[in-house]
Formats: C-alpha cells, structure tokens, sequence
C-alpha cells in the first residue's frame, strides 16, 4: 500500500504559515510508535522540503546520542528513499532522485518491496491523492490550531470515501487516525 503519514493540527495543517512545525516535537511515547511504523516500511518517496529536513537523520552523529534517536536513526537510513525534486542536482543517504513520473515513481517503489511505502510532503502526497495512489491515511492530530498554512489535504474535486480502521490517543493528548480508502465492488 502507499501510505500517506503526518503530523497535523486540528484545523488540518502540517506546517502553520510561517513554515513552522515545532508543534509537532513528538513525546517519548509517540516517538516510539514512529520507529515502529517507520521500521516497517519498504521504500519512502518524499519531497524536497521533507527531504531536507529529514536529512538530518542521516547525517548529524549527535541525533544518536540516546537509544530512541539512535533506533529512529537506524530505520530510516535503511529505508530507499526516492525524492522527487526541480532543484536538486543530487542527494545524500539512502536515497536517489526521481528520473519518472509520480505513477511511475510509485509502482516502481511498491513492486520493488512487498512492504508498506509512505509517501511525503503535502505537495508530492497532493499530487499522488489527486491520482488516486493513496490507499492509506495516516494523521498524528496535534491539539493545536494554527490558522493556515501548509494543508494536511488538497481540495479535491470529488469526495474520497474513506473506512477509519484504527483510532490511538497518546499520553500526550495526540490522536493518531488511520483510514483506508474505501473501494467499491468495480475497484
């Protein structure tokens, strides 16, 4: 399945409108569940913001300085990571640059495994939703409104019906929701 997976508030961004995520710091036990989703995925395809700002990961010593940091470290330098990119002349890490169109890009990525990919940026996981790739949402709601900014969704042109399959609330008040697409019998 290709999984679309993020952090939003609960008006629907993931980023407020000066760019700004620190809302977002997860807790240790929600920090925890991220290694665990994220150790169970076969490929990611992210765009450039994510991208950079997850580099960190795969680059900076001192984000291994304690055991969940060091785990988290672990998962995602192993994982392949495609990034889809008009500025970017190369990259670091795991990963490499798209050479094909996002549907192409995708069922490379997911024939490639038989694991779970995730897809990420709101503008690449827009793109990849208004194609009809997304099987899987997944939202880490923040109870926080930040008034605009980067959605969580794009304005669709048709509704997307969806079957909610599983619900967490963490200690620290942070909802997770995951919902599949729902298909119909033609599907």
């Amino acid at each position: 399945m290709l999984i679309y997976s993020m952090s939003v508030s609960v008006d629907g961004f993931i980023a407020d409108r000066g760019g700004a995520f620190g809302w977002t710091a997860p807790s240790q036990e929600l920090f925890r569940f991220h290694i665990a989703l994220v150790s169970a995925l076969g490929g990611y395809l992210c765009g450039r913001k994510l991208y950079e700002s997850m580099l960190v990961w795969e680059t900076d010593p001192s984000l291994r300085d304690n055991e969940p940091g060091a785990a988290f470290a672990d998962v995602w330098c192993a994982i392949p990571k495609v990034v889809f990119s008009r500025t970017l002349h190369s990259v670091e890490g795991n990963a490499r640059l798209a050479e094909a169109s996002l549907a192409e890009e995708v069922a490379a990525a997911l024939d490639g495994t038989d694991k779970d990919v995730s897809i990420g940026g709101a503008g690449l996981a827009a793109a990849a939703i208004e194609l009809g790739l997304v099987d899987e949402l997944r939202m880490f709601r923040y109870p926080v409104v930040v008034g605009g900014g980067a959605p969580f969704l794009p304005p669709v042109t048709e509704h997307i019906a969806l079957d909610l399959i599983e619900t967490r609330t963490f200690g620290s008040r942070v909802i997770y929701e995951r919902y599949r697409r729902a298909r119909d019998e033609s599907d």
